[in-house]
């Protein structure tokens, strides 16, 4: 039989016994002219792929093997998968008769030992008790591989992704099937994954001879693939890396294989660290980053990979490096698709869920706009985005002006405050429109004796200027009222570091320059009084369609002039303060429960703020607890209202993998620590960290973190700052 003959019988024929016969002798003397590929192979009615997109059960795992029609049920998808690699291969070789002779008999040897596995499955699904075609099939590999333009596309399509993940799946059943005592269907997948290997090992021999000269082969097979075939496609559940070695695949793909990551379904959200949003605010495009700000952000460009799920999409300059990568997945996290930022064009093809950039700004519109049309899970323009309504939430002003507007509302001047009070003040202000909103007397918190909060009063609260005049008026107004410690602070800024303090009783000549730059162009300062702060924590809120979710509470430590150092969650994060804050207010009865009702009250009242602005998405709002002049214990519930993604949100995702009963610490180490504990780089202070604090993993089948330290960056190619998450016992925030 001529080969052409043979193909075009097993590619149309409406029978399983024609699409499983081969006879012995096969010549190739006729190849014929280029068939171009029907929309679905020929087979018999029953064998029909289910519609696109109809809803089916999921191909199951290894859950009631012990049920032998539940293993005839896998038996059923595996042979539905042999049967359209037959038919795949009848394709390829009407595809391209012009194809090397030697490739063409290498794939007439594979579609044999496919019809002979056809067979193999058939018997056993027989002996289960399923009949083929009892069950839906799919037609996924038929849609993705038969409009291929070249044979280099069936060896990457076929070979490379749909065979070589075979490996990984035809070893993980064999072991299932005998575990629950079936070792003839063990036997059987143990057969067909060592004709996996020999079918990988051709695939990657033609692959080789035809990728571009100097091409690396993962280079060249991420180049081949067409979406929605990825590299993701080519492994199953568990990394075979024995098996690929045996058919030739070198070491460096393996490894770029293993860290690699990208949807097989869900729709992706994509994530992108914009850390400047505040600083283009308030500058516009003329704003520049400084080199050491230039390296802070090169070197925190992934960690917004700890806030995705498995399948998101996480946009970034450089992309992590693979021997990275492989550690945090050693470390039981599932690794995010990695796209480089120049690249970020291609998304536009492909169905996006939901944008999720650090802040919505000037920025991240530019960078993200272009994938707005290809959203399903939320509509996005420009102007919803990111608008003049939503701007203002990131000024320290806005944040001021919220905190003494809700203060004198519940009668905080030097009043305690009463939960009771306190919800009813702010349920009454949430029902009258912002601008409408008086102040209330502070005679309904007065009526309750037990049960009260020291909160700050308002004029400890910062005042919001534009001149100097302004400026030298707030200060000597601070002063005049005993807080002779002031602190100017940028209304837009990085976090700590667009601040002045004041503590000299008048203002010093670089103190003055600093204030008269700092006002130019129409901006503003925020002067507040220096409070003796005690303990700072943050609050890690959601703003979605259906309000303000709160997603949980972190410690937060800074340095003397309010930098960021490190945030810590203990196990209850999601429902209770730090106990740091609940001892200051230890002596106060009710004091826990007192803290989340103002805390909640506060949330209605934000959450009118930022539906009226129209923001969605996250922010944080950092808070401290201070000790007045008679050292007492006071609340300031808002310091700063961050309208975005901050370092206590990412402490409560990283929280996630973390062991139950365990505490956590996200911290970032500066050269300065480096300096400090005696290390060169920041490569030996992660050595130096690992054998002080290895990872304890435990659990299964996805093992969290017991106790340890894990860098969340690269310290290879870090140069400015060095992330660290560290787990175990309780670490205190103060």
């Amino acid at each position: 039989m001529e080969l052409r003959e043979l193909a075009e019988r097993v590619l149309f024929a409406t029978t399983l016994e024609e699409k499983l016969q081969c006879p012995a002798v096969i010549t190739d003397e006729q190849p014929g002219a280029a068939l171009a590929a029907p929309p679905t192979p020929g087979r018999p009615a029953e064998l029909t792929f289910k519609a696109q997109g109809s809803s089916t059960t999921e191909f199951p795992g290894l859950h009631r093997l012990d049920d032998e029609r539940e293993r005839g049920r896998r038996l059923h998808f595996f042979a539905n998968h042999e049967l359209l690699a037959t038919e795949l291969m009848a394709l390829v070789l009407l595809r391209f008769p012009d194809a090397p002779a030697a490739f063409r008999r290498g794939v007439l040897q594979t579609l044999r030992d496919e019809q002979e596995h056809t067979r193999l499955y058939l018997a056993r699904m027989k002996a289960c008790g399923i009949a083929f075609g009892e069950l839906p099939v799919s037609g996924y590999f038929w849609r993705a591989v038969s409009g291929m333009e070249s044979p280099m596309d069936y060896v990457a399509g076929l070979s490379l992704t749909f065979e070589q993940a075979n490996l990984d799946f035809a070893r993980h059943f064999a072991r299932g099937f005998a575990t629950v005592g079936d070792t003839e269907t063990a036997k059987l997948l143990d057969r067909i994954y060592r004709d996996e290997i020999g079918h990988v090992a051709y695939g990657l021999k033609w692959f080789r001879r035809w990728k571009q000269a100097g091409q690396s082969d993962w280079e060249a097979f991420c180049q081949q693939l067409k979406f929605p075939l990825s590299p993701q496609r080519a492994k199953g559940i568990a990394l075979n890396v024995e098996g690929r070695r045996a058919a030739g695949l070198d070491a460096q793909f393996i490894a770029e294989l293993d860290v690699f990551a990208q949807s097989k379904g869900r729709t992706p959200n994509v994530f992108v660290f914009n850390p400047f949003a505040e600083a283009r605010i308030a500058q516009g495009k003329s704003f520049s980053p400084v080199m050491h700000q230039a390296q802070l952000a090169h070197d925190l460009a992934a960690l917004p990979m700890f806030l995705c799920r498995q399948d998101d999409i996480v946009l970034v300059e450089e992309r992590p490096a693979v021997e990275f990568l492989s550690g945090l997945k050693q470390a039981g996290f599932a690794l995010p698709e990695v796209v480089q930022r120049k690249d970020s064009a291609v998304l536009a093809a492909r169905k996006l869920g939901r944008l999720r950039p650090w802040a919505w700004g000037p920025d991240s519109v530019e960078l993200l706009a272009p994938l707005f049309g290809s959203l399903t899970g939320e509509e996005r323009t420009a102007e919803s985005s990111f608008n003049d309504g939503i701007a203002p939430l990131y000024s320290k002003a806005w944040s001021a002006g919220f905190l003494r507007s809700f203060l004198t509302n519940v009668g905080a001047d030097n009043t305690p405050v009463t939960a009771a009070s306190s919800r009813r003040v702010a349920r009454d202000s949430h029902d009258a429109p912002s601008s409408e909103r008086g102040p209330q007397t502070a005679a309904a918190s007065r009526r309750h004796g037990a049960g009260a909060l020291a909160l700050c009063t308002p004029d400890e609260v910062g005042v919001a200027v534009g001149t100097m005049d302004e400026a030298r008026s707030a200060i000597a107004a601070i002063r005049q009222r005993g807080h002779h410690r002031v602190v100017a602070k940028q209304a837009f800024g990085l976090a700590g570091r667009n601040a002045l303090r004041l503590w000299e009783p008048e203002l010093l000549d670089p103190q003055r320059r600093w204030l008269e730059k700092s006002l130019q162009g129409g901006r503003q300062l925020v002067i507040e009084p220096w409070l003796e702060r005690v303990v700072d924590f943050s609050v890690q809120l959601e703003m979605g369609a259906d309000g303000l979710q709160l997603i949980g509470y972190t410690g937060l430590l800074t340095d003397t002039k309010g930098q960021f150092i490190a945030n810590t969650a203990a196990p209850n994060h999601a429902r209770s303060l730090p106990s740091g804050v609940l001892d200051c207010f230890r002596d106060q009865p009710g004091a826990p429960a007192l803290l989340h009702e103002l805390f909640a009250d506060i949330f209605t009242r934000l959450a009118a703020e930022l539906k009226a602005a129209g923001h969605l998405g996250p922010l944080g709002v950092d808070a401290f607890v201070y000790r007045d002049r008679e050292g007492r214990c006071r609340l300031k519930p808002i310091v700063e209202i961050n309208p975005r993604h901050t370092m206590g949100r990412v402490t409560l995702e990283l929280m996630k993998r973390v062991a139950p009963g365990a505490h956590g610490t996200f911290r970032l180490v500066n050269t300065a620590t480096l300096r400090a504990g005696g290390c060169a780089d920041f490569s030996a202070y992660a050595r130096q960290l690992r054998e002080r604090h290895p990872l304890q993993l435990e659990g299964e089948p996805v093992p969290k973190i017991r106790s340890g330290a894990l860098c969340l960056n690269d310290p290879e190619k870090a140069k400015a700052v060095l992330a660290i998450f560290q787990a175990g016992g309780e670490v205190r925030s103060v």
